[in-house]
């Protein structure tokens, strides 16, 4: 079986389902990508750690990193082995000592486990062939601002607020309130107005 390395594209928000987002996946060698439908609690746990957040108490992710690593227990990769009436399905391989060991896992929480972990993220030719989307390039090489995944980016982004009047010191107040209020979303925008200004 061949297995396809994936690279995590961005979170977006779902067209489809109300309150759910869109977890798009690329194909590490190719123009395919795959989109997966996810709740918000789990678009949470993956936006933090791809936007470099550090909330205040550990989140379930981040407890299950610390335990592992407490018990010498790594993860090597995540394997997306199965579609199925459109549920993805994944395995976990962990690795401890010698011993491999696959646990069965939402597709989301493995993703996430995978971010924490820095490990690869693999499924089948099989899943790439059926769910996977071709991304439309014009003649510059540059991805179709026309295709879904650009139009769900953009509104994501007219939903931001703008925070260019705001002085440093606010900016870092804000920040700060927003990661205690676990509005992690409203922290990434903030943090992404910070590193604007530095550079």
């Amino acid at each position: 079986m061949k297995k396809v390395k994936l690279n995590i594209l961005g979170l977006s928000y779902s067209q489809t389902q109300t309150g759910a987002y869109a977890l798009v996946l690329s194909e590490a060698d190719g123009n395919r990508r795959i989109p997966i439908i996810i709740g918000a609690v789990e678009a949470q746990a993956i936006a933090i750690q791809l936007e470099g957040l550090k909330p205040p108490r550990p989140l379930t992710h981040d407890l299950f990193l610390n335990v592992a690593l407490a018990f010498e227990i790594e993860i090597a990769e995540v394997f997306i082995h199965k579609l199925e009436e459109g549920i993805f399905y994944a395995e976990i391989v962990c690795v401890q000592n010698s011993n491999r060991i696959r646990v069965d896992s939402r597709t989301s929480d493995a993703i996430a486990l995978a971010l924490r972990f820095e490990c690869p993220i693999y499924t089948t030719e099989e899943i790439i062939e059926k769910a996977g989307i071709i991304m439309e390039f014009d003649e510059n090489g540059e991805v179709n601002d026309e295709s879904e995944e650009s139009d769900m980016i953009k509104k994501r982004s007219s939903s931001q607020i703008d925070y260019s009047d705001c002085t440093s010191e606010e900016l870092n107040e804000l920040l700060d309130s927003a990661i205690t209020d676990e509005d992690y979303e409203k922290a990434s925008e903030i943090r992404d107005e910070i590193n604007k200004r530095k550079s």
